[in-house]
């Protein structure tokens, strides 16, 4: 299971860096070349068994995206082949960076249609769990969904969103919208419930827990709501909330965020597993996982 750091852990300082990287845009070379046979090993096990697991379970345009570009079990994918594929369909490049980058410069990234994407992998011993998003997480959780061009529009208008955001402040607020949309959002296809959100994809334990358990709530998405809804960065999710399809997601960039900020600022923000009276429910989780959590940390 990835573990974020801290709220926006997508976007926030890498841990350990000490000194700004040469470049001030963070982008380094991804050094392809460098990775050892054990480090395209570790993408092996991790790509095979994330296939296996997200059969069935993974949203259309997610299958059809892994399908169409150069990635497979072999090897960790080349960020230059990657680029030209989406440079085509989408007009989106991946830029290798070093870890976790500042806000600002990871939304002048987004807003540029350029993915930034760790360049390092977890080692064997971290296959199930990782504090910082690697390029696992970043390439198999992200990239495939880059080559729809709703969730291509989606993404660069995020960061646009984000730029304004933190001149206004209110960044926290925007941050719970892609936590429970591009990291953890699920969706409803006719065929049934299916992951979109790169955190669960890239995740064989949460591809599980999210879709199949009984613990956690599934809500109708609603903006305001996800707002002012709290998350967990160090366990799974107690509450997903789905959309109806990607062209939901593209909707919220005619949305007027400044009115929403105003209405939403100095109101109280609601547990991560709370259902309220207002909600679409789903299914109402019974929160068996995190209350045996709670427990078993008081003992």
């Amino acid at each position: 299971m990835l573990q974020p750091l801290t709220e926006g852990a997508k976007h926030g300082l890498a841990a350990g860096v000490s000194q700004l990287p040469e470049r001030s845009d963070w982008t380094i070379d991804q050094g392809w070349q460098q990775y050892t046979a054990l480090e395209h090993g570790v993408w092996k096990r991790l790509f095979e068994r994330q296939s296996r697991l997200l059969l069935g379970r993974a949203c259309d345009s997610f299958v059809q995206g892994m399908a169409e570009l150069p990635i497979d079990a072999s090897q960790i994918p080349d960020f230059r082949r990657l680029s030209d594929i989406l440079m085509q369909r989408t007009g989106w490049q991946i830029v290798a960076v070093p870890g976790l980058v500042p806000d600002k410069v990871f939304f002048e990234h987004l807003s540029n249609r350029r993915f930034p994407a760790g360049n390092f992998i977890r080692k064997p011993h971290q296959i199930d769990y990782l504090e910082e998003p690697d390029v696992f997480h970043d390439v198999f959780g992200h990239v495939p969904l880059l080559m729809n061009p709703v969730m291509a529009d989606y993404i660069q208008a995020y960061g646009v969103g984000g730029l304004r955001a933190q001149k206004l402040g209110v960044l926290d607020k925007l941050a719970r919208v892609y936590w429970y949309t591009v990291e953890f959002g699920l969706m409803q296809q006719k065929d049934g419930l299916r992951i979109y959100g790169a955190g669960i994809a890239s995740s064989s334990t949460e591809s599980v827990f999210s879709l199949d358990d009984a613990s956690p709530n599934r809500l109708h998405f609603d903006l305001e709501r996800v707002m002012r809804t709290n998350y967990r960065i160090d366990d799974f999710q107690e509450t997903y909330f789905v959309i109806d399809g990607l062209e939901q997601l593209l909707e919220l960039a005619k949305i007027d965020f400044n009115t929403l900020y105003e209405r939403v600022q100095g109101q109280p923000d609601y547990a991560p597993g709370a259902v309220l009276p207002t909600d679409r429910v789903l299914t109402r989780g019974s929160g068996r996982h995190h209350h045996d959590q709670r427990k078993g940390a008081s003992l």
